[in-house]
């Protein structure tokens, strides 16, 4: 199983003190954050993309470009590029140009958002919000794996026998599909036989089975080879020496980011009991100390049927940088050479 980070780079004020963070402070200490994630042997990095005042990562390509010249190992991708916004040939030419960078550590997480601020923002649509996606995915695999296209759509201009450069260093860039739960995305991820990536942030990991059961079963009647069905996680967590400061730590901004967006969508006020609640044995929010990590990991790789990848966001609101690094420490340190050490102990 890979482990990784993914950020939202997050730029609300500090929950403790109310102090509104610098952004050019807060992009250094992200490309601090990549570096110790690279350091301690963790397999992904992912950099989402949001059009809002509390994020900085309107541009994510840029940000992993810059995080490519620090880091040796670890692969950086999209988590996610809102494909229904973007036009496919400038997704493919960026992540190509990042691959090349990096030495072949690029991949993208494709997805239609879970905010719909790019929709008005780039002149499109909402009514077009699930045609988009499939029409620039199919477009964006063509590209992929063709160096000269022709192609016709609904939504872009077409292209008659057209060259795209350039070319990834990789022999065929990894494109995931990015899913907040409709069974719609993961049955067309299963038949496209891509890779799937599904966002947990609430609730119980194993309500989730279902879909996952239906990707796989979608990919296997497209004729794709078990193999290549792979399962990712991005779930919400956080790591430190003692459970009660993992928890507390988080807390704060997890309460202030998700209050704020569940005014916009009508949800109900975030209670503290409802949290610990998700920090709980089945919930799914993986805070704790390296132990309950470890559990959490293990306890998702079970209840969904093996897992491929699990990614760990640590900035729903602002977790101060310091802790970050330290989480981030523990993450590859202990947690992930654990699960790891647990996994195949099970395979013998």
């Amino acid at each position: 199983m890979q482990i990784g980070i993914d950020s939202f780079v997050a730029t609300t004020a500090d929950p403790i003190t109310g102090a509104k963070v610098d952004p050019v402070v807060r992009l250094r200490n992200l490309l601090e954050e990549v570096e110790m994630a690279d350091k301690v042997g963790l397999d992904v990095f992912g950099v989402g993309e949001h059009h809002r005042h509390e994020f900085l990562d309107s541009a994510p390509v840029v940000l992993l470009a810059a995080a490519a010249a620090r880091t040796k190992r670890i692969r950086l991708t999209s988590a996610v590029t809102v494909l229904s916004a973007a036009d496919p040939v400038r997704v493919f030419q960026e992540f190509a140009t990042l691959d090349l960078i990096s030495g072949g550590r690029a991949e993208i997480v494709a997805g239609r958002g879970s905010f719909t601020e790019a929709y008005p923002l780039f002149g499109l649509d909402l009514r077009d919000y699930d045609s988009l996606f499939d029409e620039k995915l199919r477009l964006l695999l063509e590209i992929r794996d063709h160096e000269r296209i022709t192609w016709a759509g609904k939504h872009r201009p077409p292209l008659q026998d057209q060259e795209i450069h350039p070319r990834p260093l990789q022999n065929q860039l990894p494109v995931w599909v990015g899913v907040g739960g409709s069974p719609e995305s993961v049955i067309r991820a299963g038949s496209l036989g891509l890779p799937l990536m599904i966002a947990i942030i609430g609730g119980q990991p194993d309500r989730f089975r279902p879909l996952v059961d239906l990707y796989r079963e979608a990919g296997a009647l497209a004729g794709h080879a078990p193999e290549i069905l792979k399962v990712g996680i991005h779930a919400l967590g956080s790591f430190a020496e003692t459970t009660k400061e993992a928890r507390d730590d988080y807390f704060p901004g997890y309460e202030r980011m998700f209050g704020q967006i569940g005014k916009e969508r009508g949800w109900p006020s975030i209670r503290r009991s409802h949290f610990d609640a998700l920090c709980g044995p089945g919930g799914a929010l993986v805070i704790g100390d390296a132990k309950e990590g470890v559990e959490k990991i293990l306890h998702y790789n079970e209840v969904l049927g093996g897992i491929d990848r699990m990614t760990i966001q640590m900035s729903p609101g602002m977790l101060p940088h310091g802790k970050a690094l330290e989480a981030i420490g523990i993450l590859g340190s202990e947690v992930a050479p654990r699960v790891r050490e647990s996994l195949l102990k099970a395979e013998r």
